[in-house]
Parts: structure tokens; sequence; C-alpha cells
């Protein structure tokens, strides 16, 4: 029997304006990265001119697959954003692989992950409980190929992070203009700490702008230096990351054939200006071999200029910073399995809109729950890891789409055309080819050498994470059957 609180199809609504639609995108993208990545990078680099060349880089591509990105939007302004995209390229086969992904890992992988740094952080504030250590390991299970998952471990984080999932997605129940509006304020409290860091970090006068250019010893090997090079690419691409979240949530923004485009282009360049402006701090406080031994290198600088309160200075910025990246992937994420119900390869109750919210309430509800599941199993951060190779292939598939509908869809209005054709759609996706074919690279080199971190899964997570995705199929094949299309 049909539940009538709910409704298929034309409940959602378009109320979410261009300015929020920045907030975002901007939102989806600074977590918790931009505080601890750049000291990892520094180690890995061992040159500041070198850390902010990275950071630069990292986000021209990145522009370049938002402005790619933004001809697709203009043309296509339906709920599920990527997922829609490419059904139109590639066919539904090759879109319900990316939802899949999304939908299994990547997107609720990534709540609870963030929402878990959030939990973390209170503890700077107050403790949280935790259970003795003969009580957390009475119940461990071990998972092949993943590794032991102890879901009794931290359950005092565990127990806050998946309350703060509830919450969040109770606020985006309820309407996707308080969970817009939510997501608007943490974005700008967030940006704010940021650009207060910044201000009083150079009005201090307590860093040097000698640091900019005094390296560390690097060793002579082109190959070591190379390898640096590419993991600290991958660390700003992780900072980065996000960007394209506001596509998922297409056909509740108003004017989506404008703001889309613009909401991509405008708030990827703030953050990039934001990125380089806080690491340009970073190193006139801290010398980068300061920044090398720096466990959270925000707090370190901040320390330095604010004394005691740098500390939690940065523990609240952080927690105000996940607290609303969580929200916007939280809000958007659930959009991707709604597009999928609606076009009959998942359950139809998941297709179903509120009728007085007009929010896909049962695709929200679902998400939270798969999140609180990862979240006790503690899996989130290695199935994450093994799933940012697949992910990149489908940023380069993402990109290549706007050559293939340009040939499958010439006279399609395209309010928008992306800037440097083919240029800057070609470079991206030959990057993503390079990026995904070093990742392999890397991982099967990792594996041969046996270079793994105790406890890490002895496999090369690269070919896991295809597989994860490619465990996908037979639900496929379920529903084609279903639905009497095979």
């Amino acid at each position: 029997m049909t539940d009538k609180r709910f409704t298929n199809n034309k409940g959602l609504v378009q109320q979410l304006g261009l300015f929020t639609t920045i907030t975002i995108v901007i939102g989806a993208m600074i977590g918790s990265g931009i505080f601890k990545k750049p000291a990892v990078m520094a180690s890995q680099l061992g040159s500041p001119e070198l850390l902010l060349l990275i950071w630069v880089v990292a986000g021209v591509i990145t522009l370049f697959g938002a402005l790619t990105n933004t001809e697709i939007a203009g043309m296509i302004s339906e709920t599920g954003g990527q997922y829609v995209y490419f059904e139109k390229m590639y066919g539904e086969f090759t879109a319900f692989l990316y939802g899949w992904a999304m939908l299994a890992v990547v997107q609720t992988g990534s709540i609870a992950s963030i929402t878990y740094i959030f939990a973390e952080y209170t503890q700077y504030f107050f403790p949280l409980p935790h259970f003795s250590k003969e009580i957390e390991n009475s119940f461990v299970l071990f998972i092949p190929f993943i590794g032991e998952v102890a879901p009794l471990a931290n359950i005092g984080v565990k127990s806050l992070t998946i309350l703060v999932v509830i919450l969040l997605t109770t606020v985006n129940y309820l309407g996707v203009k308080f969970g817009g509006g939510l997501s608007a304020f943490f974005t700008i409290m967030k940006v704010s700490a940021i650009l207060f860091l910044v201000i009083f970090g150079f009005a201090s006068g307590t860093g040097s702008f000698n640091n900019f250019t005094a390296d560390l010893t690097f060793p002579s090997s082109n190959q070591t230096l190379f390898f640096g090079i590419i993991m600290a690419l991958s660390g700003a691409f992780w900072a980065y990351d996000g960007w394209n979240n506001i596509t998922y949530i297409s056909g509740e923004v108003k004017n989506p054939r404008r703001n889309i485009p613009l909401g991509l282009f405008t708030g990827t360049s703030i953050v990039i200006i934001v990125y380089l402006l806080i690491n340009l701090v970073y190193l006139y406080i801290l010398p980068i071999d300061e920044m090398v031994n720096s466990k959270l290198v925000a707090s370190d600088a901040a320390v330095k200029f604010l004394g005691v309160y740098g500390g939690a200075f940065i523990a609240a910025a952080v927690m105000i910073s996940t607290f609303g990246t969580s929200n916007g992937t939280i809000m958007v994420s659930a959009r991707v399995y709604y597009a999928m119900s609606q076009k009959k390869v998942f359950f139809d109750l998941y297709g179903r809109t509120h009728p007085k919210f007009h929010t896909p309430a049962n695709s929200l509800v679902f998400q939270a729950v798969w999140t609180s599941v990862l979240v006790l199993s503690g899996t989130f951060d290695t199935l994450t890891d093994m799933l940012i190779f697949v992910s990149w292939i489908f940023y380069g598939l993402g990109a290549y789409g706007v050559f293939v509908l340009r040939k499958k869809m010439p006279d399609h209005p395209r309010p928008y055309k992306v800037f440097g054709y083919p240029f800057v759609p070609a470079i991206f996706v030959l990057f993503s080819i390079f990026f995904v074919a070093f990742t392999l690279y890397s991982d099967i080199l990792n594996f041969i050498n046996n270079n793994f971190a105790p406890g890490e899964p002895r496999i090369i997570k690269s070919l896991f994470g295809l597989l994860l995705v490619l465990l996908g199929v037979p639900f496929y094949v379920y529903f084609k059957y279903k639905n009497n299309k095979l």
C-alpha cells in the first residue's frame, strides 16, 4: 500500500537563490582539510614556493573542472546533478554505477568522516565518554580486505557523530530553504574565521616574510620530488573536493541555468583565494621546518599570535567548518538516490517527496541510517580512500561529457559555454587520466613493496575501490529486471 504522506515526482520546489547557491559551493569545499593538509604537503615538498604553487595549480585544475561542469549544468537543470548528466552522456548503466558509488561509500562516507572530525574536536572543550579497552575489544569483527571493525571503540565520539547526522538530517528533512539557510550561515562563519586568522596573523607582526623563500634541505632525487608533488596535489585536491555537490540539487535552485554555472564559478574562485591567503599566513607565522613538524598547522600558527586562546579558536573554527560542510553534504547527496529512484533504478520508496516540506524525506532518512552504520563500523575513511581512484574516473568522464553532449545534442540551448573550449575541458580530462594512472601505479608499487601502515589492509586500494563500485551491478540487473527493461 502506498504511503500517502509522500508523493512521487514534481514534489521538489525551486527555493534557493544565487547567494545560497554560492555558499553551498563554498561550504561543500571548505571542511577540515585546509586546517590540516598544509603541514603534510610541506613535508612532501620541502619548499614554501612549491607549496603555494601546488595550491594554485590544484585550484586552477579544480576551476577547469567547475567551468566544464557549468556548461552541462546550464543545459540540464534536473535534481540529481552528476547522476543525471551521466545518464544523458553515457546511458543509465554508467549513471547507475556513479550513483551506486556515491550511495554506498563516497557521499555517505564523506558525511561520516566530516561529522566525526566535528565530534573529535568537541573534546577540546569537554571530554566525551568511552568504554574501557576491555569492553571496546570485546566485540571486534574482521571484514576481509577492510580490516578489523570495533563498533564500541570511541563510543562517545561515534555517538555524538550519529546525533549530529540525525540533527542535520532533520533540518534538511524540514525543508531545503531551511537547510540552505543553515549552510549559508555556517559558510559565512567559516570564511570569517579564516579571514580573521589571515588578517590578525599578518597584523600581529610575529612572523617573517623571509619564510616564503626559506626551503628545507630536500633529497636531490627527481623521482622523490615528483612523487612529493603528486602526493601534495592529492592532498590539495582533497581540500578542494566537493565543488560539484551543488549540481545534485539543481532542481531546487531558482533560475538554475543561470545560478548553477555562476554559483560554481564564483564559489570555486572564492575558495582558491581563501586557500591561498590562509597558506600565506601559515608560512608567514611558521617557517617551513616548523610546519613539517606540526600536527595541526592552523592551531600552531594561531597559538603564536593569539597565545593560549589560539588552540580554542582553531578548534571552534574546525567545528564550525565541519558542521557546515556536513550539513551541505547531507542536503545535496540525498538528491542522488532520489534521482535514481525517479529513474526506476532504485527502490521506489526513496523517490518520494514529503507533501508538506517538499524534500526527498525517505532518501534523507535512508542516508542517515547508512551513514550511522559506517560511523559505528569506523571504516568510512578506509572505504573513501579506496574510492578516490574511482571518483577521479568519474570526474574525467564528467568533463569528457562536454564533448559527448556537443555531438549528441548540438542544438540544445547552452546558456553558458565553457570558456576556452576545447582546451579547458581537454586539460582537465588529460589531468584526470594522468591522476588515475599514477594512483593505480602508486597503489601497485606499494603492494609490491609491502608499504602499508600498521593495521592497514594489504590490498591494491584503487582496484578494490573499483570492485566496490562493480558490486552495484547485480542491483542494476535486479532493477532492470523488475521494470521489465532487460
